[in-house]
């Protein structure tokens, strides 16, 4: 399968930051701004964060539950959670040789 978050663009890093909190449980809107402000420091701004969730349920990366009073959670499907782990794959390779290349002493002229 090819990388599907690239097909977002400039709007792959939310779309990262959101799966990588929802592969952990379903969660709203507000739960996936606190979570994502808790592990990467990034806040989300609800314009960005809704339009990434549309996004994503359009591509069928997460889909909507059933909502609890006015919040209604995601949580991310089979397929959101192969197009994230290939993603954060292909990410791993360019900071291991970021860093790979900084040790070398490439970075420190």
């Amino acid at each position: 399968m090819p990388d599907t978050l690239k097909a977002f663009g400039r709007y792959s890093g939310p779309a990262t930051l959101i799966l990588s909190s929802l592969a952990e449980d379903p969660k709203h809107g507000y739960a996936l701004t606190k979570d994502i402000e808790r592990f990467a420091d990034v806040r989300l701004a609800p314009g960005t964060l809704y339009a990434a969730l549309d996004r994503l349920v359009d591509c069928g990366l997460i889909e909507g539950l059933e909502a609890e009073g006015r919040r209604r959670p995601y949580r991310i499907t089979g397929l959101g959670a192969s197009a994230l782990q290939e993603h954060l794959e292909a990410q791993r390779r360019v900071v291991d040789v970021g860093l790979r290349r900084l040790a070398l002493g490439g970075g420190l002229r």
